[in-house]
């Protein structure tokens, strides 16, 4: 059996109870309080007790300006002076660039050449000072450790970092102060300073509380490390908030010892999240700030029943991805469907079948003919039509009505 006294002892010399309170206190009335409120129709899905904590309100849209602020306020005069740097293009970024310029102090921050030009612009929006430098982020990290020595800058660290985990772990008190009778916190987890600046101050105000953390699948970097795994870690996931290939020295080091697992999510559990909290919360969430709503999906018998504490870190998320997460899931719950079906290439073939979706009220949305690149013979042609129906029973019975006719359909599914 584990020695908790000396869990207990590690975990402190590390980070404390104290340094979050500390951080409170300090940060207090400078980022939003936001709030903690229950899920009825979440709750009824998932089959836990849900409480969503509403960190997409804070000014930048995400929880990042805590830890953010937190270091900046323990600057002294000659580091104010001289300014931060950080290595980011996403939310730490855009958090320390407003509070650094709120408070006086020049805030840089090195992005790779390849960043979207939409983050660039929201980071200067708010007042920092984008140096563009390499092609991947680990370049532009690089790159901004390299300027701090020459300029005499601090660099302030998005994750790794125990005065910005601690900052973070300020959303912790909060929950636990607005609802003492969570039982477990379900944390997405990139770096780990969230759940390591939270994990620290929910475990100290009450030891009984879960901690699970939640990667995505494509980015197990910390699920890796804690369970001493080697599994692969890279791709194009909606939750590029968390999609982190090393995850921190620090940081691992206390959730090692505090974090009671950590769990993986798929694309389409993240993709259904987002897409959940938009229609259901009337709330924009990024991928990553979804993740936690994702585990629960995904992981419905281990918390059924419990009393869950979510936190939606983020709500930066572009729109037009956004757009397309929402399309792909009306897609996934039959809302939306595409019927592939072969017709013989002669006046009124596309005719009759749209008299079919007229039949069963399915609504076209739109239609694409090909005649050239199939192995059709050359009268033959492929038709595709995306159409629109109240759910997947009424689509399933029009293309039960379309073979009925003699139609070969097949409908295009999504991943």
């Amino acid at each position: 059996m584990e020695n908790t006294a000396l869990k207990t002892e590690t975990q402190d010399a590390l980070l404390t109870l104290a340094d979050v309170r500390a951080a409170a206190k300090r940060i207090a009335g400078q980022v939003v309080r936001t709030p903690t409120l229950y899920s009825k129709t979440l709750s009824a899905i998932t089959g836990a007790e849900i409480w969503l904590k509403f960190e997409n309100l804070q000014f930048t849209a995400a929880y990042k300006e805590r830890g953010a602020l937190n270091a900046l306020l323990q600057l002294d005069e000659e580091q104010r002076a001289r300014g931060v740097i950080a290595a980011s293009a996403g939310n730490h970024a855009q958090g320390l660039s407003y509070h650094g310029t709120r408070l006086g102090v020049p805030v840089t921050i090195v992005m790779p050449k390849t960043t979207p030009t939409v983050k660039i612009m929201q980071t200067e929006a708010v007042g920092g000072n984008v140096v563009l430098e390499g092609e991947t982020f680990d370049e532009a990290y690089a790159h901004a450790r390299s300027m701090e020595r020459q300029l005499g800058l601090t660099f302030v660290h998005p994750f790794d970092d125990p005065q910005v985990a601690a900052g973070q772990g300020t959303v912790a008190l909060e929950m636990l102060e607005d609802v003492p009778e969570l039982e477990a916190l379900v944390i997405p987890i990139g770096g780990g300073g969230l759940l390591t600046g939270m994990g620290t101050a929910a475990r100290a105000l009450k030891p009984s509380i879960g901690l699970v953390g939640v990667q995505a699948s494509l980015f197990p970097s910390m699920y890796a490390k804690l369970k001493h795994l080697e599994v692969p870690c890279g791709g194009d996931t909606l939750a590029e908030g968390i999609a982190v290939k090393e995850p921190g020295t620090f940081t691992s080091a206390v959730l090692g010892q505090i974090v009671d697992d950590v769990v993986l999510v798929g694309e389409p559990a993240l993709e259904s999240a987002v897409a959940l909290l938009l229609q259901i919360e009337k709330t924009v969430v990024e991928g990553a700030g979804a993740a936690g709503l994702a585990a629960l999906m995904t992981h419905k018998k281990r918390f059924a029943g419990r009393k869950i504490g979510l936190v939606l870190t983020g709500g930066n998320i572009d729109t037009r991805l956004l757009a397309n997460v929402l399309l792909r899931d009306l897609a996934r719950s039959g809302r939306l469907g595409r019927l592939r079906i072969t017709l013989q290439d002669r006046p009124g073939a596309l005719f009759k079948v749209v008299e079919e979706f007229n039949r069963y009220q399915v609504n076209i949305l739109e239609v694409w003919h090909q005649r050239i690149f199939t192995s059709l013979p050359a009268k033959g042609l492929t038709a595709e039509i995306e159409c629109e129906a109240r759910d997947r029973e009424q689509i399933d019975l029009l293309v039960a009505g379309l073979r009925g006719k003699g139609y070969d359909v097949e409908q295009v599914e999504l991943g």
